[in-house]
């Protein structure tokens, strides 16, 4: 009885009946790849660029890929989101407004870097190339200057 079943199978098989591709092909993927070159990068008027991978980050909680310009060092802000990053490429410090720029570690590739909502800080890329980050933020994107000396 067995061998039956194997050889029917492999009849069924053969005849092209079933195949892997073809049950692939029935359901959608949840994956989401994005290679690099298919991010859409804006750039603000201060030189930033943005490439959003999920969420809008004007209304919500968002992830997206952010370029600063090699030698861009912002100035004193806060967010009203905990805003979560990974240095893709470049170099950056992130610090506390009081806290000197000499005294903050410098952020390379595959660092990662916590900056709590309402935290006044300065950001800056630091490296002679581009810094490029993955970016998280818990709520919508803002930006709120502070007074910095």
């Amino acid at each position: 009885m067995m061998r039956k079943l194997i050889g029917l199978s492999a009849i069924i098989l053969s005849a092209g009946t079933f195949s892997p591709a073809a049950l692939a092909t029935e359901k959608a993927s949840p994956i989401i790849n994005m290679p690099a070159t298919s991010l859409a990068w804006k750039t603000t008027k201060e030189g930033v660029s943005f490439a959003p991978l999920t969420g809008d980050r004007f209304k919500e909680a968002y992830m997206a890929m952010v370029r600063l310009p090699s030698g861009l060092v912002s100035p004193a802000h806060t967010k009203s989101a905990n805003m979560f990053g990974v240095v893709i490429s470049g170099s950056m410090k992130h610090y506390s407004v009081g806290v000197s720029e000499e005294k903050s570690p410098l952020l390379q590739t595959g660092s990662f870097y916590k900056i709590p909502k309402n935290v006044a800080h300065v950001s800056s890329c630091v490296s002679d190339k581009d810094c490029i980050t993955f970016l998280y933020q818990d709520g919508q994107f803002d930006f709120v200057p502070v007074p910095h000396d």
